[in-house]
């Protein structure tokens, strides 16, 4: 069947390092055009692909069946909203919106037009928490009692960027947040309560720079936290179990892989070259895990084939929803300082 036509809207960070390249290497998607104003860079990068100068002009072009929504945060949901009234297709990027109330109004807006929407929640793909959904799935941990997951870095400097700005949907909590909440929901499902500390720590800063939360579960607690202020970035996981524990190091290397390449695929795509460590409870014996390959291509792979009726949408409506509610509760804990039910 003749490839589907993708109209990408916005060449930034993510546009331009995932969108662009997992599009292109999907069987059955084409990226047929590029809304953005880097039209040189765009050129440079897909010569096949047509430069339009807004959304209105990929919507008037019959070729473009899926929208990517790969702009700032805060047009996610107009655009996401025009596309679908246009009768299109929709793969928007994390955050799916920048409140739970927009999340739903375009999960119900897509339902009664019988169109796909989808969120990008990428980080489902990576080679560690696939790893570590195995290990959970096999009983290997025992009840799992602590969960920690990190996106640490160290960018004590702030940028001239609209992420670290003081405008709606910027900051860390809005840009990781999804990320850990996401996973943190695939693996335990839907917490009671949430308890948010997010803060500004950088000189100078604008957005928030730090987030710590406590999703509290009936019998265990999960801890996601995220933060540009850490000169040693170094843990990703930390999973304490009754039987044994699980300790990973690192990054998921796909995102390196793809800034450093500009396609996806290739020789030692999605291969974590520092896998994880099982620590067993009861005789202290760390052993390295099998850890498996990561692949974010299987989130467009099936996007192509749920636009066909050939599969389900890979991150539908539903869930994207579910993470909304958490990040939003996040925002009311951390302004009344407490416990936020959910």
């Amino acid at each position: 069947m003749r490839p589907v036509g993708v109209a990408l809207v916005g060449y930034g960070y993510a546009g331009k390092t995932f969108h662009a390249p997992l599009i292109a290497a999907a069987e059955g998607l084409r990226l047929h055009a590029v809304v953005s104003s880097q039209g040189e860079a765009v050129k440079a990068d897909w010569p096949d692909a047509k430069m339009v100068a807004d959304l209105d002009a990929a919507l008037a072009d019959p070729e473009v069946r899926l929208v990517v929504i790969a702009a700032p945060n805060a047009l996610h949901a107009p655009m996401a909203r025009q596309a679908l009234e246009a009768g299109r297709a929709v793969v928007v990027d994390k955050p799916f919106t920048l409140t739970v109330a927009e999340a739903r109004g375009l999960a119900d807006l897509a339902q009664a037009r019988g169109l796909l929407l989808s969120v990008f929640h990428n980080r489902r793909w990576d080679a560690d928490f696939l790893t570590l959904q195995a290990l959970i799935a096999e009983g290997r941990l025992g009840r799992i009692l602590r969960f920690e997951s990190h996106f640490d870095r160290f960018r004590p400097q702030v940028r001239d960027r609209w992420r670290e700005a003081d405008t709606p949907g910027a900051g860390i909590w809005y840009d990781l947040g999804p990320h850990l909440i996401d996973q943190a929901l695939v693996l335990f499902g839907r917490p009671l309560a949430i308890t948010a500390d997010l803060a500004i720590l950088r000189q100078g800063g604008q957005a928030t720079d730090y987030a710590h939360a406590v999703l509290r579960y009936e019998d265990f607690r999960a801890i996601l936290h995220a933060d540009m202020t850490s000169p040693a970035p170094d843990l990703r996981f930390s999973v304490q179990g009754d039987r044994a524990a699980w300790i990973k190091s690192g990054l998921d290397v796909q995102e390196d892989q793809l800034k450093a390449h500009g396609r996806a695929g290739g020789d030692g795509w999605g291969l974590d070259p520092r896998p994880g460590t099982l620590v067993d409870g009861l005789t202290g014996a760390h052993t390295p895990t099998d850890d498996a390959s990561g692949d974010y291509r299987r989130y467009y792979d099936q996007i192509a084939l749920a636009l066909r009726g050939r599969a389900p949408n890979p991150v539908p409506p539903a869930q994207a929803i579910a993470v909304m509610e958490v990040l939003e509760a996040g925002l009311l804990s951390a302004q009344r300082r407490g416990e936020q039910p959910l």
